[in-house]
């Protein structure tokens, strides 16, 4: 059922990388918390079934879907647009926008997959911040919410590329924060820059296709989408600029 008193009823929450497992989820647990969500991803057939899966689990609930080329400005810029033109307002945008590549040393990385993580760890990033910005601020319950990894803070030898690529991602939303920060003057941020921390990513897929193992400290799909809703359950002032660890912080 709804939540008909929740800080996201009536509200317009943008999910980029909205087809993937945890899109899916992120879809699903707005649409359930009287939100109105708007995905985005580059794959147009994923992204239909992703929407249409939470407007039947949450009959009434309005989900939509746009194909959107994230590494282009104007383009993403257009869809911040017509959104808060279409709904009225913008309340959030979800940054779900992900990919791995690594190896197995650190002699061994290759500087095409920091090539590869750039463009879809960080400028995805630095696009939907720059196109969201205006609309959120103008929002009374404005978020940014980007997942990131714990690797960022404590790289591996073979994850240089992508921890390096989310500890930049991260950088630019600590920054996006402190603008939310400035704006608000003496009365604090109206508008809110979150991090959620995680390991890694488990879903049920994942879990069917290897049964035995225990994927210790990784967090489930669902319980990130509870996460993401629970960012608008923090006041502004305390949700911005704050990473918020999803798997144990050692």
């Amino acid at each position: 059922m709804k939540n008909s008193n929740g800080p996201l009823e009536g509200a317009v929450v943008a999910v980029a990388g909205a087809a993937g497992p945890a899109g899916r989820a992120a879809l699903l647990r707005l649409a359930e918390a009287g939100a109105t969500v708007v995905g985005s991803d580059s794959d147009p057939e994923r992204l239909a079934s992703a929407v249409d899966a939470a407007r039947y689990a949450h009959g009434g609930a309005t989900v939509t879907g746009d194909t959107v080329d994230l590494l282009d400005l104007d383009a993403t810029r257009s869809w911040a647009d017509k959104t808060e033109k279409e709904f009225g307002r913008i309340d959030g945008l979800v940054h779900l926008v992900g990919g791995w590549r690594g190896g197995a040393t650190f002699a061994e990385t290759k500087i095409s997959d920091w090539d590869y993580l750039e463009r879809l760890l960080i400028r995805t990033v630095q696009h939907t911040s720059l196109a969201f910005h205006d609309g959120l601020v103008r929002s009374d319950r404005g978020r940014y919410v980007l997942i990131s990894a714990a690797g960022a803070e404590k790289p591996t030898a073979g994850n240089a590329a992508y921890a390096a690529s989310k500890a930049a991602a991260e950088a630019w939303t600590l920054a996006l924060a402190d603008a939310f920060r400035k704006q608000g003057g003496e009365d604090g941020p109206r508008a809110a820059a979150a991090i959620l921390v995680v390991k890694a990513l488990v879903h049920d897929a994942m879990r069917a296709e290897r049964p035995n193992a225990k994927f210790a400290g990784f967090t489930d799909v669902t319980e990130l989408a509870d996460a993401i809703a629970g960012v608008w359950d923090r006041p502004a002032r305390e949700a911005n600029g704050q990473r918020l660890w999803l798997t144990p912080h050692t």
